[in-house]
């Protein structure tokens, strides 16, 4: 079983969280990541990945959604230039035989950096670029994903979709009431870091900063649902969403709090369910 996230203790507010950076990458990948499938697979049946498609996957993380597109005959490149931990555990599900910082088997690519490593002029156009990392629900989440998309459409012919992600309406997400303890406790930090309720165009005014064309959007329900109370804690404290709370005060505090907000969805079976809505947005490449 994936060990908990290490105890920190930090000696005084504003500290960074000792945080055991590998176990929380794992926490990610085996506890939270799962509950985006819903999102990747509309998004996949809408746009009808398959044979022939091109993804470039830009802070693919621990991998499911590229791993998701491969299975379905996409050629998959992923690039995430701040998350070395959660690569490595892509790597060991898309290449289990690679080595070095940027495996390739066949028609799979991982790369640690930006869009620019992706580059390579002996292949073809990308036909699809994916941003599934889920912005609005968190002061600045979308600072630097305009220009990552910028740098990453020269690599993508005319017109190519390229998805974008945001949290929904938070009166549906119940998640948000359990987000909201991480304002609370990050109170002295609030200017970065901290939950926000989402608002309507985040996701639109992203695209149109990238010089992207909307072209069409849907929502798609991705409840969080978890084995028990400790399971949903350590999911939700992989997101990165509580970490200026534990700058704030430390992850002691963090873990009684925000398992008090877990409790009243809990289950009679002990089960966690919080039901929720996502967002996602499809532009267009100039």
């Amino acid at each position: 079983m994936t060990p908990t996230l290490a105890q920190s203790h930090s000696p005084r507010a504003g500290a960074a969280p000792r945080v055991d950076l590998c176990a929380r990458a794992r926490d990610w990948a085996e506890i939270q990541e799962r509950m985006l499938v819903p999102l990747y697979e509309a998004v996949y049946e809408r746009l009808e990945v398959g044979d022939g498609t091109r993804l470039l996957g830009l802070g693919c993380g621990s991998g499911l959604a590229l791993l998701m597109a491969a299975s379905r005959g996409a050629a998959v490149t992923g690039v995430d230039p701040s998350q070395p931990e959660r690569l490595a555990l892509a790597r060991e599900r898309l290449l289990p035989e690679a080595t070095g910082d940027a495996g390739t088997r066949g028609a799979t690519r991982l790369v640690e950096g930006g869009p620019a490593d992706a580059a390579d002029p002996d292949l073809p156009a990308y036909n699809l670029i994916t941003a599934f990392q889920p912005i609005g629900c968190m002061a600045g989440d979308s600072e630097g994903l305009s220009g990552l998309l910028e740098a990453a459409a020269p690599l993508a012919g005319h017109g190519t979709p390229v998805v974008l992600a945001g949290w929904g309406p938070p009166e549906r997400c119940a998640t948000s009431s359990v987000l909201r303890v991480a304002t609370k406790l990050a109170e002295p930090l609030r200017s970065t870091g901290s939950w926000r309720p989402a608002l309507r165009d985040d996701l639109e005014v992203v695209a149109h900063r990238a010089g992207l064309k909307p072209d069409g959007s849907g929502r798609v329900a991705c409840p969080f649902g978890y084995a028990d109370v400790e399971s949903a804690a350590r999911g939700l404290l992989s997101t990165g969403l509580f970490d200026a709370a534990e700058r704030a005060t430390d992850q002691v505090q963090v873990d009684k709090e925000l398992t008090e907000a877990l409790h009243p969805h809990r289950r009679r079976d002990g089960t966690v369910w919080m039901p929720n809505v996502f967002r996602y947005l499809i532009a267009r490449t100039p």
